[in-house]
């Protein structure tokens, strides 16, 4: 009982638990890792199409239009500005990268005397995670494209490569994760005080619970989605440098 009262006392949050230190730890490892391969692909290569395969830090395809120079960094940014401004990745890299606090348990690192929040620049930029939305959409749109033009092989129409196959579990998984989101869900009826009172209230009810039930594993399909777009994109480069062979079921 003493021991626990020290422990309060050293801690006014409560009581950390041992292995406080595990989960910020590995999230800043898993982030940072992530964080530098992007860095990696998006700066020093300017082609992200095998054949059919196109990587998805390279969608939508601005070659087309002429952009040759560096193109990722034309269509990152959009998909990048929503995951940094993500709820659940704003508490991810707060713990792992700021300590801000560390765990639930832990007090702020000392030294701070106020808390601002996301109330000062850069953090204000979070409070636009709902415009990012609509921006992580409009490619979610090009990368589903991607996915069904990975299943045509040039010169001999339909197919199915490993290469078709993850870039469609990639985009499913980006699908839940962006139609997971917390913004969307707020959309769609965190925003009503009843939803009897307005058009098609049953409609609009059933896809709110449908979004909730998705939200609830918003940060599971947050870590999965990323280490597809992880698998897809390098699967790709690895086929562009000759390394690989990509095998064909069909």
């Amino acid at each position: 009982m003493a021991q626990a009262t020290r422990e309060i006392e050293r801690h006014p949050e409560g009581v950390a638990q041992p292995g406080w230190w595990i989960q910020p730890t590995y999230t800043a490892v898993a982030l940072g890792v992530f964080s530098l391969y992007s860095l990696w692909e998006v700066l020093f290569h300017t082609n992200g199409r095998y054949e059919n395969y196109l990587s998805p830090f390279f969608s939508p395809d601005v070659t087309a239009i002429g952009i040759h120079v560096v193109p990722a960094l034309f269509v990152v940014w959009a998909p990048l500005l929503f995951r940094a401004t993500c709820y659940y990745y704003r508490k991810a890299y707060y713990r792992s990268f700021f300590f801000d606090p560390p765990s639930c348990a832990l007090a702020e690192p000392k030294g701070r005397t106020s808390y601002r929040g996301e109330t000062r620049f850069p953090f204000v930029l979070n409070n636009l995670h709902r415009f990012f939305f609509y921006l992580a959409v409009v490619v979610l749109v090009f990368l589903w494209i991607d996915a069904v033009q990975a299943f045509f092989f040039p010169g001999t129409g339909f197919g199915v490569g490993f290469g078709s196959l993850l870039m469609l579990v990639n985009i499913v998984c980006l699908t839940i994760y962006t139609f997971s989101c917390h913004a969307w869900r707020h959309m769609i009826g965190g925003s009503l005080d009843c939803f009897s009172c307005g058009a098609n209230p049953r409609f609009r009810y059933g896809v709110w619970r449908f979004v909730t039930n998705w939200n609830r594993n918003h940060a599971m399909w947050a870590w999965i989605s990323m280490f597809t777009v992880w698998a897809t994109d390098l699967y790709i480069r690895l086929l562009i440098m000759g390394a690989i062979h990509d095998p064909r079921f069909f």
